[in-house]
């Protein structure tokens, strides 16, 4: 017999759901992986993160907007509502923000028990050159009534999620959104915004997790009470119990990533190194207040050295750290870097575990295996 589409949707509604004991990734969590992807971490070499490395989470379908006939509309408390071209947006005076985004749910796979959706490890990261007008002068052109309370974005994506089906709309507080570095952006590092990061337009706002930076925006409604769509009440919550109305993830919390040193085994990618001394590098970023610290571990967090600290790009982007490990006794090691920022929030050790998997900035662990380099013999 077949399902109705309401049996279907109350099907696809139990589908957020904490994992079994030893219960391993399910297709449908492939799935997802195989759709979205994270940033190899190698890729911290760069200052900015190249496009087609940078993370990427797509909720539903990734739409096909003509260029031509899109047009952003901008409504709500405003005195004159707006239809604006990607030409007559690109006419503005352009800002560009150097800004790393993260993903709210980075982290996830490694809780336990596992949250079930899209598994990411530590990878759903990446730092671009943002380049746009700033929402703040567009919200003004439109004559903002600023008695409003939030602004909402809406995407073209569409689909259903737990149940509801939905635009992808998020919202954010007025003051939020009146911010001068919050952007419009329709460039990428320079390029136009490739199809899977928004094209044609997309709201960057700097220091929030990825969840916000609406993608394929068309529409913005500024409105006078609290926004209650899908997203915001009851998606990217911190919340241990399902009933509990939890609190809304909003900053990314600070985090410290390193390069994975040496050479990788292919399926478990554990790390390969000589005995010596060799460099760790890394980038650590906070969108709570500007990282003030990092430090890493060779013992699985026993003891603790500082990394020097490089200046970033800029306040919203990540920042480079490099420290020198050495390595005497050939061995079993494991890694750790943890990054303190200036609110004195500090990386945690042990996972900070919620329903939903959301803000887990708990410290990478890398497995690194040293070894004696064999002894050279000659062929003679």
């Amino acid at each position: 017999m077949t399902a109705t589409a309401d049996e279907s949707m109350s099907q696809a509604s139990t589908r957020s759901r904490v994992a079994a004991p030893d219960e391993g990734i399910g297709l449908d969590e492939l799935a997802l992986a195989a759709r979205n992807h994270g940033m190899p971490l190698e890729a911290m070499r760069y200052d900015l993160t190249p496009a087609g490395l940078h993370y990427l989470l797509v909720h539903y379908d990734i739409p096909g907007i003509d260029a031509i006939s899109w047009r952003l509309h901008v409504d709500g408390m405003v005195a004159n509502p707006l239809s604006l071209s990607l030409d007559e947006i690109r006419a503005r005076p352009p800002v560009t923000i150097p800004v790393t985004i993260e993903c709210a749910g980075n982290g996830r796979a490694r809780l336990n028990p596992r949250p079930v959706s899209q598994p990411w490890l530590v990878e759903a990261v990446g730092t671009a050159a943002w380049t746009g007008i700033p929402l703040a002068q567009l919200l003004r052109a439109a004559g903002l009534d600023e008695s409003g309370v939030e602004v909402v974005f809406t995407g073209a994506d569409h689909g259903v999620e737990r149940g509801v089906e939905q635009d992808y709309q998020r919202a954010l507080p007025l003051a939020e959104a009146l911010r001068e570095d919050a952007l419009l952006a329709y460039e990428m590092n320079g390029q136009p915004l490739p199809v899977q990061h928004g094209f044609p337009l997309r709201l960057v706002i700097p220091g929030w997790y990825g969840m916000a930076q609406v993608k394929w925006l068309e529409r913005i409604t500024v409105q006078g009470e609290a926004f209650d769509g899908f997203q915001n009440s009851v998606a990217y919550r911190v919340k241990a119990e399902a009933e509990e109305p939890g609190e809304p993830v909003t900053r990314i919390r600070p985090r410290a990533l390193m390069i994975p040193p040496g050479h990788p085994d292919f399926m478990s990618r554990a790390r390969f190194v000589t005995v010596g001394t060799h460099d760790l590098v890394g980038r650590a970023w906070s969108g709570l207040a500007p990282v003030t610290k990092v430090e890493f571990s060779a013992d699985a967090g026993v003891t603790w050295q500082d990394a020097k600290l490089e200046p970033p790009l800029g306040r919203w982007a990540w920042c480079r750290w490099s420290a020198q490990w050495t390595v005497t006794e050939p061995g079993r090691y494991e890694l750790l870097a943890r990054a303190t920022d200036a609110s004195g929030a500090v990386q945690p050790v042990e996972q900070p575990w919620n329903l939903q998997g959301m803000a887990n900035n708990m410290t990478q662990r890398v497995t690194v295996i040293a070894f004696s380099p064999p002894i050279m013999t000659s062929r003679s």
